[in-house]
């Protein structure tokens, strides 16, 4: 696995984590994370196989010595600006989206925010709206 990461394995790495750092990874998650792949002109081209390899290079690192802090590093590394608050709500999309937001995700995403330098408000927001999203009827 090369260190440096693609724009869309950062992406995917920010939601594969969130989803990771309790532990408990649920099936309304894993789905989530495909169904974004699958769907988002990011990730056009870009298959199952491909999203469980990455998936599994994520899981590595994060098990490995100081795996968040190396996480977190890997993503902000090559992310451009105008895609941190992409990788923010995705991550957030990937919380919600059981609708039981844990307070190990709450504060990956805190931590995701401060790496990239997001405002509070602006992270409300894209929680909000991620929330809203995964309501049911």
């Amino acid at each position: 696995m090369s260190s440096r990461l693609t724009p869309q394995e950062a992406l995917v790495y920010a939601m594969i984590t969130v989803s990771a750092v309790d532990r408990a990874m649920t099936d309304d998650e894993l789905s989530r994370i495909g169904s974004i792949v699958q769907q988002l002109p990011a990730f056009q081209g870009y298959d199952q196989d491909w999203l469980v390899r990455k998936a599994e290079e994520c899981g590595a690192v994060l098990s490995g010595p100081d795996g968040l802090d190396k996480v977190l590093d890997m993503i902000a590394e090559v992310l451009p600006q105008r895609l941190r608050e992409t990788a923010y709500v995705l991550a957030a999309e990937v919380a919600a989206s059981d609708l039981k937001v844990k307070l190990e995700e709450v504060r990956f995403l805190e931590l995701l925010a401060d790496k990239f330098g997001l405002d509070a408000l602006t992270c409300a927001a894209l929680e909000r709206a991620a929330k809203a999203r995964h309501q049911r009827v």
